[in-house]
């Protein structure tokens, strides 16, 4: 495994989420972002483009879903996701299909870390319910000058 995938899969393990509203620990959700494909740090012009296309594709298919902030453990870097309610299967291919290196799935309050483009296994990271925290409106993402530049 390559550095660099092994800084990202590190990272992604030690994520944080924030959400503006409970979600059920009997619901079962993947959590996926369309920010920053492949690693790639993008604008904030570009991000935006990306996640109006992630929620057009939500939409399109019926599924419930709700805007949620997945953060780095130091809050330096911060990705608007959505938790949407559909099939692990298909939230993988829309993993795929937004050039995601993983996606989050949450089963009975088990987070687990899916891969979606790098080769890694499956893992499980704990309670979802320990690593989201409710606040009233999600936080700004950092702003980013980045164009080709990787995080973490």
């Amino acid at each position: 495994m390559s550095s660099l995938v092994n800084n990202f899969w590190q990272c992604y393990q030690e994520t944080e989420f924030f959400s503006t509203q409970a979600l059920s620990c009997q619901l079962s959700f993947a959590i996926i972002t369309a920010y920053n494909p492949q690693g790639v740090l993008l604008s904030s012009m570009q991000n935006r483009l990306l996640d109006r296309k992630l929620q057009n594709e939500i939409e399109a298919l019926g599924l419930p879903y709700r805007a949620i902030m997945g953060a780095s453990a130091d809050k330096r870097h911060m990705e608007k996701s959505w938790a949407i309610t559909v099939d692990r299967n298909v939230a993988i291919q829309m993993g795929v299909k937004f050039d995601q290196n993983a996606i989050y799935y949450v089963e009975a309050d088990h987070l687990r870390l899916i891969p979606c483009l790098i080769q890694e296994k499956e893992i499980c990271l704990g309670l979802f319910s320990e690593k989201v925290k409710l606040v009233s409106e999600l936080p700004k993402s950092p702003s980013s000058n980045y164009s080709t530049s990787y995080y973490c």
